[in-house]
């Protein structure tokens, strides 16, 4: 295979996972994954080994790069079936992201397997929007281990027996999930095409040499940074149970053409629901590598085997079971890339950012008839390029806004302002972004949960730059927490004002 055919191999696999995405996206009900694109689609060997991805959602897919070798063996698949699971525990990330595994065949050989995992509002649990204030996995929702809900083509009716048992709103959630298989059907019917093009075992050669050059290009990156041990610290505001200013701490130690990055001395797990599975843990350090790696780097296995990761179990970033971690996949992630990130300024500093927001700012909302979620975005950092982005999502995740008028058109709540927060990015050489202003009114009573950061600790700029401004969170005017829910009557205002990025370089 010369370089133009492995590139036209490469770009086949991305293609399959992009197709999947679209039909994802178009056949979903809830706006979360067919207006916010809260979904992720990817390839995986026969032994469960990234082999492609869309360009989705990165908690979402490091995560199920990290897990998916310890589910294929769990399973005698045959043609036709799908496992589903959600078990943060069990290659999962938090409750409400559902994956859908399904096998793919050609001539009664298992080639590979294609896999989707979207955000469903409604998992169950002890608020409406599934992300509550919880202190115990299972007061986050359904717990679902991995199990089947499909085989030979027929759905389990114990699953689906499951699923209408424990949810509020059953029929949204399982149309919205089988959206899923179809996006996985759509995956198999593409991937039995392209293998049967190259032929099966030529397939296995081509995927063996994609990852052999996507780890040449991973070590190749990790050598040109300097050999060391870059450390750095960050906290976490606070778990929402009272438990604040938490430690996460990280030491990169770069040796040639391999890394490692060691949690020691991050703080342990914690009571509220931030504590992060070694999943989503690795899912941010894999980010944060792909990041400096080149554009065309193949995101596939090879690219992860120069990469070791350590933590102490039991640590905020390798919690176990049944520690809650609702915000440990949206909010903990996040710090995990801002300490990273400032660790690898040490080394690196023209090419590493400030930080950005630190936060995906989750609101939750609704009552027995509805559930609604959605992330807002912030600033990015300011970097020698440049000043950094206003308004918009970044690191861990990828997702959209929720257009206003899909909002009000499905759920009694109006948007009554959507703006720019001015002068919330840091001051330097290059400014910080600034955050967002987004404020609801309510046209009914419902309940609210919001989980958010850098409402007390500001996104530090780097290299002298100022540090971005925190966000807040307030109450028909007053301030409330940065992780709270409550109820709101009709006629309440929420507002949302979120954190800008940090400036990068010491202004003139």
């Amino acid at each position: 295979m010369n370089p133009v055919q492995l590139s036209l191999f490469v770009h086949e696999s991305k293609s399959i996972c992009r197709e999947m995405g679209i039909t994802l996206r178009r056949v979903a009900l809830s706006p979360n994954i067919s207006d916010r694109l809260d979904f992720s689609c990817a390839l995986f060997s026969f032994e469960g080994e990234l082999l492609a991805q869309a360009a989705h959602i990165p908690v979402h897919l490091g995560s199920m790069a990290y897990a998916m070798k310890d589910l294929v063996p769990l399973f005698n698949w045959t043609p036709g079936d799908s496992v589903i699971v959600n078990d943060p525990y069990l290659g999962g990330t938090h409750l409400p992201d559902i994956t859908i595994i399904t096998p793919i065949f050609v001539d009664d050989t298992l080639a590979a397997f294609c896999a989707s995992r979207a955000h469903h509002a409604d998992i169950g649990g002890d608020t409406p929007g599934s992300m509550p204030l919880a202190s115990n996995l299972s007061e986050e929702g359904l717990i679902i281990a991995p199990q089947y809900i499909r085989q030979s083509n027929k759905l389990e009716s114990k699953t689906i027996e499951l699923l209408n048992d424990n949810l509020r709103t059953p029929d949204r959630t399982l149309a919205d999930i089988l959206s899923q298989i179809s996006a996985n059907e759509t995956g198999v019917k593409r991937a039995q095409s392209w293998i049967c093009k190259y032929g099966t075992e030529n397939f296995f050669i081509a995927t063996n040499k994609m990852s052999k050059y996507s780890e040449l290009l991973a070590r190749r990156t990790i050598d040109s940074i300097p050999d060391g041990v870059y450390s750095a610290t960050d906290v976490m505001d606070g778990d929402g149970l009272g438990n604040n200013d938490i430690t996460i701490s990280a030491a990169i130690t770069v040796d040639g053409e391999r890394v490692k990055v060691d949690f020691e001395g991050t703080a342990q797990s914690v009571p509220g629901n931030i504590n992060c599975p070694i999943s989503v843990t690795a899912a941010a350090v894999y980010y944060v590598f792909y990041t400096l790696m080149p554009h065309d780097t193949p995101a596939c296995y090879g690219s992860l085997k120069p990469i070791a990761i350590e933590a102490p179990q039991g640590c905020l970033v390798d919690a176990l079971a049944p520690s809650a971690c609702a915000a440990g996949n949206v909010e903990t992630s996040q710090r995990i890339v801002d300490v990273l990130l400032r660790a690898l300024s040490k080394a690196l500093p023209d090419r590493i950012p400030a930080s950005s927001q630190g936060t995906m700012n989750n609101l939750a909302m609704g009552n027995q008839y509805w559930d609604y979620y959605e992330t807002i975005g912030g600033g990015t950092g300011g970097h020698s390029a440049g000043d950094g982005l206003s308004g918009v999502q970044s690191h861990m995740t990828n997702t959209l806004n929720t257009p206003v008028e899909i909002f009000e058109k499905n759920f009694p709540v109006m948007v009554r302002s959507y703006s720019i927060r001015r002068n919330s990015g840091g001051r330097g050489q290059a400014n910080g972004g600034d955050g967002l202003v987004r404020e609801y009114l309510f046209e009914e009573p419902a309940q609210v949960t919001i989980l958010s950061e850098r409402r007390q600790n500001s996104p530090p700029g780097h290299l002298e730059g100022g540090n971005g401004v925190c966000g807040r969170n307030s109450l028909n005017g007053k301030t409330i927490a940065g992780k709270t829910t409550f109820q709101v009557k009709k006629s309440d205002i929420l507002k949302i004002e979120t954190p800008g990025g940090g400036g990068w370089g010491k202004s003139s």
